[in-house]
């Protein structure tokens, strides 16, 4: 196919303009232009300088060394040593009716056929992968396939992701002029160090100006993302999956799909960005059931009790969640049989019946008659050598025979490539959600993936399929049942497990203060709906602060809200003020989770301030945080934006810390007193005066179209 033609995917405030000729280019990712795109594209003619290759050569979506791209390229592979160059030709253009394409190329030399699906929602989300099929006689050793898309040569600052355990979704900027960024992941899951997403922009991109391209990477496994800025000028984003070697080898017929990669462009900066992948993921990838039904307030018992399991004193926990306003009680580990630390037991999913002498069941009844959903933990692909399982079948480690591979938690993975092992977790999982009535999963994953072989090959890849396919079997039997995914807090945590799962536990980490900015990185790519957050007990396990119901209530507010802790243990006053956000988030979570997130600028940076405003500007609610001392003796204003410029709203404080008007300030501005009545244009050009408040507290206020 050499007659070049060029096809428009036009999204609500974005456009792609691909010319397809030999091989596909974006020509164009941007706003939307009007007119005969197809006059348009000599334009972007790009000339060819001395020195070089005698003719222009594509930034394709699949980059070739073969025809001069001397870039990361989109495949490497051979055929024992031959086809290892491949220069793939379009002999087919299928246009979707869902704003898509599928592009369909073939090297006939190397036996290769390469199908691209590239599509554009109508709320400007790119989706893209691609499919290698071999088509002849002889094995095809993949080595490396990855995703690609251009970015233009002003997209020169990168937003990139960084964290560890309990300190996960940090970001960090840095400018692109030359060279490049890479970050790999190896440690078998999405990743607590490198979460699989990235954004480019304009300089000095912020989060309501700049125009920003923003890419998620859907795998849980390894993965390599990068961004090159080549020797000519021109930009590229690539994404893909890590293949651990000798891993991916495809017999004639066979073939193998990249994982998806997302992407969005946003004129408006970070702000719009994230509108547009919330808007994607409440649309294109959450259940319809998951979207109708209320998100329910979770007690979860590992803060409280860890693995100390008395059913006795647990149903006293549940009534006293209960009484506070709970609606879903999760026990979390413990529970099973020679389970009583983090040393042993892994893989033995029966009940303990030493803790439990009379079953589960009565503990499920007295939960459901105080109107609470039952919920249970699991982690099913892990397993401790001092089990039952392990004793009876050490064949089922996840391991290369000949090494001992270090612990990670006292545990090891299981070899989910292993048939046996496979029906065995699985059957144990379907056990219990058939006899028992459990509602909900905490679906765990508390080690990271070291050595993972099955039958002495490498097999990391085949284990996060796996991992899908045990889930997806899993909600077949029980499509009622909804999971949540924690991989020791935030390690997995991916539009593709989402695909599977209902809610994400961002972190293991309840400080109010780290979870500012652990929940602030993951909102750039997820709605709150998704983001278990729980209020802790005021002494922080994970980092030994101590902070005030308010801080911790109005941080949790923001999420799927929950708590975690022992209500028995907590005093009077403690419980109350629980029982008060509790409510405070029932009364405002239809907002939070159908609404629009925002980050708000501050002109201090001891501020954070987020916001959700409804779809149709008649709400909206503000929580600002203190983290830090204030840095001059005022606070600066605080600008609302997203409202209706010519609606009038009622503002008023609607939670504060109790020290907020005496001790800390003379006075606070008069309209935290009286409310006040402004219009939305004179909140987003003028705003309102900031009160002063201390380190680590936050007041929430909320704006009402009169």
């Amino acid at each position: 196919m050499n007659e070049k033609q060029v096809i428009a995917l036009s999204g609500q405030h974005s456009q792609l303009l691909i010319k397809v000729g030999e091989a596909p280019e974006i020509c164009y990712w941007g706003k939307p232009v009007s007119g005969d795109v197809s006059q348009f594209i000599n334009a972007l003619s790009r000339p060819v300088p001395y020195g070089r290759l005698d003719k222009d050569v594509p930034m394709t979506l699949s980059p070739e060394l073969a025809r001069g791209l001397f870039s990361s390229p989109g495949l490497e592979g051979h055929r024992d040593g031959k086809d290892w160059a491949p220069a793939f030709a379009v002999i087919d253009i299928d246009q979707c009716a869902d704003n898509g394409l599928a592009l369909t190329a073939e090297d006939t030399v190397a036996g290769l056929r390469l199908v691209t699906e590239l599509n554009l929602d109508q709320h400007d989300v790119v989706k893209v992968r691609h499919t290698l099929i071999n088509t002849k006689a002889g094995v095809y050793q993949v080595n490396r396939f990855a995703n690609t898309l251009p970015l233009p040569e002003r997209a020169n600052e990168l937003m990139t992701y960084y964290g560890r355990w309990v300190h996960e979704f940090q970001t960090v900027r840095q400018a692109l002029p030359q060279g490049g960024y890479q970050q790999e992941n190896r440690r078998g899951r999405t990743s607590h160090e490198h979460y699989p997403a990235l954004v480019a922009g304009t300089t000095h991109f912020g989060e309501q100006q700049g125009e920003v391209w923003g890419f998620h990477f859907a795998w849980s496994g390894n993965h390599r993302l990068r961004v090159d800025v080549k020797a000519d000028g021109r930009r590229f984003m690539q994404a893909e999956a890590i293949y651990l070697p000798g891993e991916i080898a495809l017999a004639e017929g066979e073939s193998l799909s990249t994982p998806w990669l997302y992407a969005s462009y946003s004129a408006d900066g970070l702000n719009g960005m994230s509108h547009h992948f919330h808007q994607h993921v409440r649309h294109s990838i959450l259940t319809n059931e998951m979207k109708a039904k209320t998100r329910p307030i979770h007690l979860n018992t590992w803060e409280g009790i860890y693995f100390d399991h008395d059913p006795a004193y647990i149903e006293q926990m549940a009534s006293q969640a209960a009484e506070m306003g709970v609606e879903r009680f999760i026990i979390d580990d413990g529970w099973f049989k020679g389970r009583n630390g983090d040393k042993a037991a892994l893989g033995d999913w029966f009940l303990d019946e030493s803790k439990y002498p009379n079953g589960l069941a009565p503990i499920i009844e007295h939960v459901n008659k105080l109107g609470m959903e039952f919920g249970l933990w699991f982690e099913p692909e892990m397993i401790n050598k001092d089990s039952d399982l392990y004793r009876s079948h050490p064949e089922w480690l996840l391991a290369v025979e000949g090494y001992e591979q270090p612990t990670g938690r006292n545990q090891y993975a299981l070899d989910l490539s292993n048939h046996d092992a496979f029906e065995f977790v699985l059957a144990r999982l379907d056990h219990f959600l058939s006899h028992y009535n459990i509602a909900y999963i905490k679906w765990d994953m508390n080690r990271e993936i070291v050595q993972p072989g099955h039958q002495g090959k490498a097999s990391g890849h085949q284990q996060v399929e796996l991992y899908y396919q045990l889930v997806d079997k899993l909600r077949a039997k029980h499509p009622l049942v909804e999971i949540e995914s924690c991989a020791a807090g935030g390690g997995r945590i991916d539009f593709e497990v989402l695909k599977r799962t209902h809610r994400f536990w961002a972190s293991d980490n309840n400080d109010a203060l780290e979870r500012q900015q652990i929940q602030r990185g993951m909102s750039y790519f997820f709605p709150p709906e998704v983001m278990g957050s729980h209020i802790g007990a005021s002494h922080c396990h994970s980092t030994r602060r101590r902070h005030s119901i308010n801080f911790r209530g109005l941080t949790a507010l923001f999420g799927h809200m929950g708590i975690e802790l022992d209500p028995v243990r907590e005093c009077d006053e403690e419980k109350q003020g629980f029982e008060k956000y509790i409510q405070l988030h029932k009364s405002l979570r239809e907002l939070l989770h159908t609404g629009k997130t925002l980050r708000l600028p501050a002109d201090d940076p001891a501020h954070l301030i987020h916001a959700v405003v409804a779809d149709d500007q008649s709400q909206a609610v503000v929580m600002v945080a203190q983290l830090a001392m204030p840095t001059n003796s005022l606070s600066g204003t605080l600008r609302l934006v997203g409202l209706n410029p010519d609606a009038n709203y009622q503002i008023s404080l609607v939670d504060q810390p109790n020290n907020f008007f005496e001790g800390i300030v003379s006075c606070q501005p008069a309209w935290c007193y009286e409310g006040i009545h402004l219009s939305g244009e004179w909140c987003d050009s003028v705003g309102l005066a900031m009160p002063i408040m201390d380190a680590e507290s936050a007041i929430l206020i909320k704006l009402e179209q009169i």
